[in-house]
């Protein structure tokens, strides 16, 4: 549908990433789409090209990453509406014992003092997943709370944690209810190892020999923390296709189609006004940030460790996907922020 767009993944691959899925959409409807290599191109670390090279195609599966981060608060919104949780209450609600300047928009703007990440499965390598998480919880406040930004994931696992206490339903489950059966996303989940058919069209991400299975990771989540947390967190671990990126990025611009009311996606997409952002901050979701939106400055969106990016440029009625495995097979290969902004480029080209 875009011989350019065919050229601009054509020139990433493999070299950038193995496998690339970008779609364009102008007012709802596609007017480009572009699919690229292989979802398995290697089988270790040293680039050994595997004997089986499935082709990707635009009904690829992949690893999210920090997209997942736009699904978590969805739920969490989702139950904001429904008088279940509250933005603004200390999550020592539902979490007793923790800080109470900590609230769930301070976790959504990333204000709430948490370093940005940490490595539970090497502090706990025997522990099982509850008690990885029950540790998670329990990180200490090392920034000023209500300060300056900090991306921090242990602030998203701990919104999601809350939204499980407050609900008494787990997160995977929130989401599926809350968020992508209310959207018919029906090729977005946690753990797609679980399901054979869906695993078939999943694209591998890092090689990871501590994890168990030959080869580089398939169906199971890339990011550390959320695999020791048993693959469902709030700050990673969903899997989907960029058809189904595409319909969440639709409905957040409509208004939130049938997952949340206008009101509430409004409040999702508002300048918080977080301090010292890189970019605009609005709740879960990032405002012109440099490294995903290219030329499409008033965009929104969010983008994942293993090479995503979910761009949405309201006034021009733009959503753009671009999925990728760009940590297959090792991690911190050169080149995805220049592709991100070339897929954005060429979707301002066909609008202008």
């Amino acid at each position: 549908m875009s011989d350019r767009l065919d050229a601009i993944l054509a020139e990433a691959v493999p070299e950038v990433c193995p496998a690339a899925v970008a779609l364009i959409a102008v007012d709802g409807a596609v007017v480009a789409a572009s699919a690229a290599g292989e979802l398995v191109r290697y089988r270790d670390a040293d680039f050994t090209l595997a004997e089986d090279r499935p082709p990707a195609t635009r009904e690829a599966v992949f690893d999210l990453a920090s997209i997942s981060k736009l699904f978590t608060t969805a739920a969490v919104l989702s139950l904001a509406e429904d008088g279940v949780l509250g933005l603004d209450e200390p999550v020592a609600t539902w979490l007793p014992g923790r800080d109470p300047r900590i609230t769930l928009r301070r976790l959504l703007t990333h204000t709430a003092g948490f370093a940005p990440t940490r490595r539970i499965d090497l502090e706990l390598p025997d522990a099982g997943a509850a008690e990885r998480m029950a540790a998670m919880i329990e990180t200490p406040v090392t920034g000023p709370v209500g300060g300056a930004y900090v991306y921090s994931d242990v602030g998203l696992v701990m919104a999601g944690r809350v939204a499980e206490v407050a609900s008494g339903r787990p997160l995977d489950e929130l989401v599926r209810t809350r968020v992508t059966e209310p959207l018919g996303l029906s090729d977005t989940g946690y753990r797609p190892a679980a399901h054979a058919a869906r695993v078939a069209r999943v694209a591998a991400t890092e090689w990871k020999p501590e994890r168990p299975g030959p080869g580089c990771v398939r169906g199971e989540v890339h990011d550390e923390t959320a695999y020791a947390l048993g693959g469902v967190a709030g700050h990673a671990g969903v899997f989907a296709t960029a058809d189904d990126v595409l319909a969440l990025g639709e409905a957040l611009r409509l208004g939130g189609g049938a997952a949340l009311r206008p009101d509430t996606v409004a409040e999702m997409l508002r300048d918080q006004g977080v301090a010292d952002a890189p970019f605009r901050h609005g709740l879960g979701v990032r405002i012109g940030d440099p490294g995903i939106v290219g030329p499409l400055t008033d965009a929104f969106g969010h983008s994942g460790f293993t090479g995503t990016s979910l761009v949405v440029s309201p006034s021009r009625l733009l959503t753009v996907v671009l999925l990728t495995n760009a940590v297959h097979p090792v991690r911190g290969r050169p080149g995805i922020r220049e592709l991100r902004t070339a897929v954005a480029a060429e979707a301002l080209r066909l609008v202008t």
